[in-house]
């Protein structure tokens, strides 16, 4: 890795399905490694949370506006010299590839793994949240899992949030994201 890789700001997307704790989680880094947080789901046109909210999985056509808006929060906080975390489930490989593109390629991945009845657990535990459990099963067989991928670190989500962040910071600096 250059080092001017390693001495320039980063982006990271904490990613995974639904109930993983990707906003708990990519809090914490970002208190961890004093950068901003962007909460993805936020970025969501209301036509999505409307859709999900009714139980409705998206498809990639309704995605890739979405994917769009992340990436440019990612590319105008890189461009400005700084570093950004978004949560974003980045469930198939051509939407992670389509943030790489927008980040310019300097991007890293933190992907939270947790068995389906964790997930399931997890899920059933939060208020207010627009997700429903039912599309839990719809997003696990969307999920392209991102082994093998570049700038990606993987984590067990069988911890505590704490633990989690933990874990991914200890990842992310053997990828030369520095603390």
């Amino acid at each position: 890795m250059s080092d001017q890789r390693m001495n320039s700001a980063h982006a990271i997307v904490v990613m995974g399905v639904s109930g993983c704790g990707k906003s708990s989680v990519g809090e914490k880094l970002a208190d961890a490694l004093r950068l901003a947080f962007v909460e993805g789901d936020a970025l969501h046109p209301a036509s999505n949370v409307e859709k999900m909210s009714k139980g409705i999985p998206l498809t990639d056509e309704d995605r890739m506006p979405w994917l769009d808006l992340i990436g440019q929060r990612m590319q105008a906080s890189l461009e400005n010299g700084e570093g950004i975390i978004v949560s974003c489930s980045a469930l198939k490989r051509i939407y992670r590839d389509r943030l790489r593109v927008a980040a310019g390629g300097n991007l890293f991945f933190v992907y939270l793994e947790g068995s389906k009845a964790l997930l399931t657990r997890r899920m059933g535990e939060r208020k207010g949240h627009f997700m429903p459990v039912s599309l839990l099963e719809s997003q696990l067989a969307t999920l392209e899992v991102p082994t093998g991928e570049p700038g990606v670190v993987t984590v067990y989500i069988d911890d505590s949030i704490d633990g989690i962040a933990a874990t991914a910071l200890k990842g992310l600096s053997t990828l030369g994201v520095m603390a």
